[in-house]
């Protein structure tokens, strides 16, 4: 149903939010849509902020997910750099930071993630780095070339995917990079100890060091500036700059204030929304990286913080709030780009909940993929390195749920398509 007197409004301008407002409008709603965003600037993407806008190769525009104009033209009202700071279910309204009350009859909560803060003596110094906006992005890259031109060395806390994607852009301007993670491995909780390891040997032969098994403790400084990490095992790691990427987590305290129902914390602390999206109050829908959804396919909540949840999730919770069927079962799926390597991941296989992995191609010419199975040998996940036109196909096979042939799986000579 399509009503002209109804006003729906977009907690989040980020991805998730812009491209709900523009399936809003794509689907012939003719009410009022607004969307609200804390930052100044129109909705932009964020994958860009750590790999090709932060490696100088990418111009800010392109980052934008529409062109200026488009907004005024689909009578999508911006409301940028207004926070809200009230939901009242009751009244069915947001209040914004400047007290401007907004009315809804149906709300869409897109309100992203923050990055986790870590609390050391000497985070404040001006020299230590967050990466989650744009301005943030901007800063970083400045500090990057400016490390790459004087020899500067870079301490990165966190070896995540923000972490990794960092320290290939510090190594493309030139700077010593240091990565400090209390796993055994990179991307331990991402991909588990046997898919980590090769992203350990990628970097180090980039010339990036790591740290493994230890924690900052304090980071030091001078006048106000940078000058080492410490950390728990005694080490002391000289820096001029420190990158702080120890995870994020959900924006929800408007939800939480509204007694809105929340996701546990194994199940990623996010709002917890059914398959169509839709909150514990039935008019309130919540996407993108706060929204914790009863997945059909898995069996359980997800919370997942990645680019194509935000462009697929802001739409599915857009066609919901129409009144729309929606069941929202896409395969968990993300990139990454880091020197000469590019990757897809499609699938959720946390460590603990696979019973192997098996590879297929070749890993010491980093071109393979690799697959998560668990022990009744389903397909979990799966992961191609520098192996194109297969995400498709991976994710058809963790959709199947079916058990495939290890050595099947692992010989290039079998299509995925006969599997």
């Amino acid at each position: 149903m399509v009503d002209a007197h109804e006003t729906h409004v977009i907690v989040g301008a980020g991805l998730a939010g812009a491209k709900a407002a523009e399936t809003l409008r794509a689907e012939g709603f003719t009410g009022r849509v607004i969307l609200v965003g804390d930052e100044r600037e129109q909705p932009y993407e964020r994958p860009g902020l750590s790999k090709n806008f932060l490696a100088g190769s990418t111009p800010r525009a392109e980052l934008f997910v529409h062109e200026s104009p488009w907004y005024a033209a689909h009578e999508v009202e911006l409301r940028l750099g207004s926070p809200v700071t009230r939901l009242d279910r009751g009244e069915r309204a947001v209040e914004l930071g400047d007290g401007t009350v907004l009315h809804y009859d149906r709300l869409l909560l897109a309100t992203g993630s923050a990055p986790r803060p870590l609390d050391v003596p000497g985070i404040d110094l001006g020299g230590v780095h967050y990466l989650r906006r744009l301005a943030d992005s901007e800063r970083l890259r400045a500090t990057l070339q400016t490390l790459g031109r004087e020899n500067g060395r870079l301490v990165l806390v966190g070896a995540g995917w923000i972490g990794l994607e960092a320290a290939a852009a510090a190594r493309h301007y030139g700077a010593e990079v240091t990565v400090v993670e209390p796993q055994s491995t990179p991307l331990y909780g991402a991909l588990g100890p046997e898919l980590g390891e090769f992203f350990a040997h990628l970097h180090e032969d980039r010339g990036v060091r790591f740290h493994f098994g230890a924690s900052i403790t304090e980071i030091e400084g001078e006048a106000g500036m940078v000058l080492a990490a410490h950390t728990d095992d005694g080490d002391e790691h000289p820096a001029h700059a420190v990158l702080v990427g120890i995870g994020a987590a959900p924006q929800t305290a408007l939800a939480v204030a509204a007694g809105i129902d929340i996701a546990e914390r194994e199940e990623g602390g996010g709002i917890a929304v059914d398959s169509s999206l839709r909150s514990s109050d039935p008019v309130i829908f919540a996407a993108g990286d706060v929204a914790s959804v009863a997945h059909p396919l898995f069996g359980r909540r997800l919370r997942v913080e990645h680019w194509a949840n935000a462009l697929n999730g802001g739409p599915a919770a857009a066609r919901a709030m129409l009144g729309q069927d929606v069941v929202y079962d896409r395969v968990p799926y993300f990139f990454s780009d880091q020197y000469d390597l590019g990757m897809e991941y499609s699938g959720y296989a946390a460590p603990g909940s696979y019973d192997h992995v098996v590879v297929r191609g070749d890993a010491s010419k980093r071109e393979f993929i690799a697959f998560w199975q668990g022990p009744d040998n389903r397909v979990l996940a799966g992961m191609n390195v520098n192996v194109w036109d297969v995400a498709g196909s991976i994710q058809q096979l963790v959709r199947s749920a079916r058990p495939v042939d290890p050595d099947r799986l692992s010989d290039p000579t079998v299509p995925l398509t006969d599997l």
